[in-house]
């Protein structure tokens, strides 16, 4: 049975998700819509949907699944009355900006039956995957420390309308943490504790992205940079190094160190990547997933440099509600995500470490043959 989705939020990343949709067996957009009437109207012109005020697509019969792409600080209420109007929902990350909204959520889901999923769904991609099964069939050994990191100049140099991200809800722990969090998790299991310290780089930030914003001045409201030690349940250590406040750098984006091996995981932002590996002190053995459905570069469309397969969470998640079972990226384990997040930040704020309440399993792993059978098949 194919799960019909709803849109919610038009905004600049409803595209990805609208283009591959066409590769899912499960999935069908049917509606869309937004709080201005002609983004709806435009996207519904372009991808052949109904165009809807929120309380229709709420209502309507013709939605079994409400996709939220809004921005985060309305994640919560859009999710929630998604959910009381018995709808499954599946969101962008986070999940929501505060625990409370996070676990509202959680709560809601549980208690009427529904399925909650959440990006960032690149952790389903060959990349993550692959890195996945070098931990767990021991190739690594039990993993000791490693070094993950976030850094760029920020987002006003690209971004349209960019004045969320340094107000109470973004930041670069919130907008970009959940990819490198939630990687983390997926592959080392839930974080136990953080330690963390961070300050406001620039306080004041100009737009220089062409649009109606170029030149606006932005106050910054949230720290840019913020150097974290993650530990995990499993003993685990891993520096996580978050920073908006970098011209340019070297770093990789996630480096663990195991008893037996070191693994460089590729960027958590995409789905494929290269991944290295060194079982001695001298070189690095190498390994792509270019030649894999969901590792092959797609992105930008014009010139494609990347994996980019937004979309293959909540295809995942439209087969877990037709065969009555969680998905990989649900409710629980976005809130532990969440969860750490929030503690990172509460650490620096407070100048101590703090411990993580939350726990919730590890995803299970996504093998390249159920991965593929989410795709259409030329019958379909």
């Amino acid at each position: 049975m194919v799960q019909r989705i709803g849109l919610v939020g038009c905004g600049v990343i409803s595209d990805i998700y609208l283009r591959n949709a066409a590769l899912f067996r499960d999935i069908r957009f049917t509606a869309c819509a937004d709080m201005r009437t002609e983004a709806a109207e435009a996207c519904a012109a372009q991808y052949g949907l109904r165009a809807l005020s929120l309380d229709e697509l709420y209502a309507s019969d013709e939605v079994d699944i409400v996709l939220n792409l809004t921005n985060p600080d309305a994640h919560a209420g859009v999710s929630l009355r998604a959910l009381g109007s018995g709808k499954h929902v599946y969101t962008e990350k986070p999940l929501a900006t505060s625990l409370e909204d996070g676990r509202a959520i959680v709560s809601l889901a549980r208690e009427k039956g529904l399925q909650v999923g959440s990006a960032p769904d690149t952790i389903l991609g060959p990349g993550l995957q692959d890195c996945r099964r070098l931990i767990d069939d021991g190739t690594t050994g039990r993993v000791i420390s490693g070094v993950a990191t976030i850094m760029s100049r920020g987002m006003e140099h690209w971004h349209p309308a960019p004045a969320f991200y340094f107000k109470p809800g973004g930041g670069p722990i919130l907008d970009m943490g959940p990819y490198y969090v939630g990687a983390l998790v997926t592959l080392l299991g839930p974080v136990a504790k953080v330690t963390a310290v961070g300050r406001v780089g620039l306080p004041e930030r100009v737009v220089t992205a062409e649009g109606p914003n170029v030149g606006q001045r932005i106050e910054v409201e949230v720290p840019t940079t913020v150097h974290a030690v993650l530990s995990f349940e499993n003993g685990a250590q891993v520096t996580l190094l978050a920073s908006w406040d970098v011209w340019k750098h070297a770093h990789l984006p996630i480096e663990l160190h195991g008893e037996s091996a070191s693994l460089r995981v590729p960027d958590p932002n995409f789905f494929g990547g290269r991944i290295d590996r060194a079982e001695n002190r001298d070189e690095w053995t190498s390994s792509d997933t270019a030649d894999r459905f969901f590792g092959q570069a797609n992105y930008p469309f014009a010139k494609p440099l990347y994996a980019n397969y937004r979309g293959l969470g909540l295809a995942e998640m439209a087969r877990a509600v037709e065969g009555g079972r969680q998905p990989r990226v649900n409710g629980e384990w976005a809130f532990h995500v969440l969860d750490v997040m929030l503690a990172i930040l509460r650490s620096a704020d407070e100048e101590r470490g703090v411990a993580v309440a939350s726990r919730c399993e590890r995803p299970e792993r996504l093998s390249d043959e159920e991965a593929l059978s989410l795709l259409k098949r030329a019958e379909d």
